[in-house]
């Protein structure tokens, strides 16, 4: 794309850290009418999901609320792409009951898809692998760099946090793109050209290791803006070997996380037990800093999380590739741990 065709984003997405109070912009309490409709559709929902586990709409109806739903649901879709619920029941006799309802609440944000190789539709954040990079990051307690993951839409549940750390971030991506065109429009036509990444090993068996195409970071399809943004999976693509970056394509990348990063632009805050908020991924990049456990294992940081497809959404071929019409697919046997391929280190 010329630099001339790019256009700024006019949206209510294109917020900065600076345009609001904090945390309390976004929050909503939830009140005992909506526990008490999510908790009688909680029910017959077990009995719905049946055999197969696949999730209906129609198996988690939430009429009492569903003008409040509805408002909440256009926020995340053409608003500021972020809402956070305060409040929810996380305290359930049965701890399959928690999941269940969050999973039946998120079906009226998106439809659940996989996180892993592993299959899972509601992602249990945990400590698993540390600090280490080969493991996935929402199953270590390494700093994150901002990014977006594989999905339309998130959703965070905090059921425990960290004895220290793990500070949510969030930036809007439209108004980095906003902020680059005013002061560096030449660098964003490598960003809309895109890149090549890496597929941590969690690419489908036979497909390459790196995606053949380039996926975008920016892109307009039908007038609807969709980001990508996965600094560490292109950056292990140059550190294997298998992509060389350009110095636009690589001043481009630094720009963005520089610009990401201000003060101004990024929102740092605390998730805290029972908040749950669901973010458009489509429009924002969102980060976490390093936490450290309770030595306690009973009593370690857990959030759940929901990968989530708003079908129908315009995207460019190469979003929809990276994303997957299902997410993630699931691998008998599989873990999240990605081991380097001998050739990565031939």
């Amino acid at each position: 794309m010329s630099p001339t065709d790019i256009k700024p984003f006019n949206h209510p997405a294109a917020w900065k850290a600076s345009d609001v109070a904090g945390k309390e912009d976004f929050a909503i309490d939830l009140t005992p009418r909506h526990i008490g409709a999510m908790q009688d559709s909680l029910r017959g929902f077990r009995a719905a999901l049946g055999d197969t586990g696949i999730p209906s709409l129609d198996a988690f109806p939430l009429v009492p609320i569903a003008d409040d739903i509805a408002r909440w649901r256009q926020e995340l879709l053409t608003g500021r792409g972020l809402v956070l619920l305060r409040g929810f029941p996380i305290d359930q006799d049965d701890p399959e009951d928690l999941r269940l309802m969050y999973l039946g609440l998120g079906l009226h944000f998106g439809r659940p898809v996989s996180q892993s190789k592993m299959g899972e539709l509601i992602g249990e954040v945990v400590n698993i692998g540390d600090k280490d990079i080969r493991e996935r990051a929402y199953r270590n307690s390494r700093t994150l760099n901002l990014h977006t993951d594989r999905c339309d839409h998130i959703g965070m549940l905090c059921v425990r946090k960290a004895i220290e750390g793990g500070v949510s971030g969030y930036a809007s991506a439209l108004a980095v793109h906003n902020e680059i065109l005013g002061s560096r429009p030449d660098l964003l036509a490598a960003l809309y050209n895109g890149y090549h990444h890496h597929r941590f090993g969690e690419q489908a068996p036979g497909d390459p290791l790196v995606t053949a195409d380039r996926i975008p970071i920016f892109s307009v399809t039908s007038g609807v803006p969709n980001v990508i943004y996965i600094r560490g999976y292109i950056d292990l693509t140059v550190e294997e070997g298998h992509v060389t970056l350009s110095d636009v394509e690589l001043e481009a990348l630094n720009y963005f996380d520089e610009v990401a990063n201000r003060e101004d632009i990024r929102l740092d805050f605390l998730l805290e037990p029972g908040e749950l908020n669901f973010t458009n991924n489509c429009f924002l990049v969102h980060t976490r800093t390093g936490f450290e456990d309770s030595p306690d294992p009973a009593q370690k940081r857990r959030l759940l999380r929901l990968w989530l497809r708003e079908d129908g959404r315009p995207a460019a071929p190469g979003v929809i590739a990276h994303k997957g019409a299902d997410g993630i697919g699931a691998q008998q046997n599989e873990g999240t741990y990605y081991n380097i391929p001998p050739e990565a280190t031939a």
